[in-house]
């Protein structure tokens, strides 16, 4: 299975104060495990929304919303894709992560085949998303 790894923002994240130097020495050795392990699919830091934009959806009007936003509890700072058996073992490798404060979420993603299942996705649909996942990879 998939999850994503929501590294919650901070007060410092959010005003663009960068990890320590320590911080992100010790990420980048967790980092060298989850890689090695053939855990680690992804992983990115994020701008502080200050530089970001929301969009609200109402009917068939767009409202572009600039940040910074408010809510520092509901925003990302950074995020890794993980590819593990099970939840738990998400939780496990999480467990050995350096930070030592913050709020992390583990949220699983859908497989084509979980989501195509719950969707109603046609034989075509399928196909059609399958040949356009296989491009993003790069697998003409």
């Amino acid at each position: 299975m998939r999850v994503i790894v929501f590294v919650k923002a901070s007060k410092d994240s959010e005003a663009g104060i960068m990890p320590s130097t320590e911080l992100i020495a010790q990420t980048g050795k967790f980092n060298e495990q989850l890689v090695q392990a053939g855990v680690m699919l992804a992983a990115e830091g994020l701008h502080p929304s200050s530089k970001g934009v929301r969009i609200r959806c109402s009917g068939d009007t767009r409202t572009v919303i600039r940040g910074p936003f408010t809510e520092t509890h509901e925003l990302v700072a950074a995020y890794w894709i993980w590819k593990v058996q099970s939840l738990d073992e998400a939780i496990d490798w999480l467990k050995r992560a350096p930070f030592k404060e913050g709020e992390i979420e583990i949220r699983p993603i859908f497989d084509l085949e979980d989501f195509a299942a719950n969707a109603g996705m046609s034989p075509d649909q399928l196909a059609k998303e399958q040949r356009q996942r296989s491009q993003i990879a790069g697998n003409p």
